[in-house]
């Protein structure tokens, strides 16, 4: 008798769900775009000064996410 290790689709847990690729390329995308807006904004000097470790977080978190199962 052999116990099937996989989970079913029924009893995936919300973590299962929400780490894989499609949405969390979706969230480094975001990021990305946020950043290059707050760069290109003429109002607030914060977020011009924020504007590239946000994008550079953004990046290096596509970077990672890439290498996730699907």
């Amino acid at each position: 008798m052999s116990i099937d290790a996989s989970p079913s689709t029924a009893r995936r847990g919300l973590a299962d769900r929400i780490l894989r690729r499609g949405p969390l390329e979706a969230v480094a995308t975001t990021i990305i775009a946020a950043g290059v807006v707050m760069l290109m904004q003429p109002l607030s000097l914060t977020l011009y000064s924020w504007s590239f470790a946000t994008t550079l977080f953004g990046t290096v978190m596509f970077t990672i996410v890439s290498k996730v199962r699907e």
